[in-house]
């Protein structure tokens, strides 16, 4: 999933507390690339508005924080992805049965993976 730097930035302009700098978005690591797009492109199929995942996000990590989350910036995006989890199971795009299925399959597919080497999800990972 690519975005246009205009996407980006609108989004980031959109939605309070997206690290940015002068060029836009920054991430720390791809997978925060990834949610920041997966939200975009959901956002921009009408799936939510940016109020409802300003709203869903800030219930997120309230909650994080009340369970001892230091909110310290490292967890950021793991609330976007708890936040997208949510939206997507509220509005009936998927499951949390099937959210959780995938993440286990995912983590199966991790651990097996040798070091370096891409990670690739097998139907036996779903077992």
């Amino acid at each position: 999933m690519n975005l246009t730097p205009q996407q980006a930035m609108r989004a980031a302009v959109a939605v309070p507390g997206v690290p940015r700098d002068e060029d836009g978005p920054v991430f720390r690591e791809p997978w925060e690339a990834r949610a920041f797009a997966m939200a975009l492109a959901l956002h921009e199929a009408g799936i939510f508005s940016w109020k409802e995942w300003a709203e869903t996000l800030g219930a997120q990590i309230k909650r994080a924080q009340a369970e001892g989350d230091p909110d310290t910036g490292e967890t950021y995006y793991r609330h976007w992805l708890a936040t997208l989890e949510t939206l997507v199971a509220a509005k009936g795009v998927t499951t949390s049965d099937i959210l959780h299925r995938y993440r286990d399959a995912w983590d199966h597919a991790a651990d097996r993976t040798p070091h370096g080497a891409p990670i690739e999800l097998t139907p036996e990972d779903f077992g």
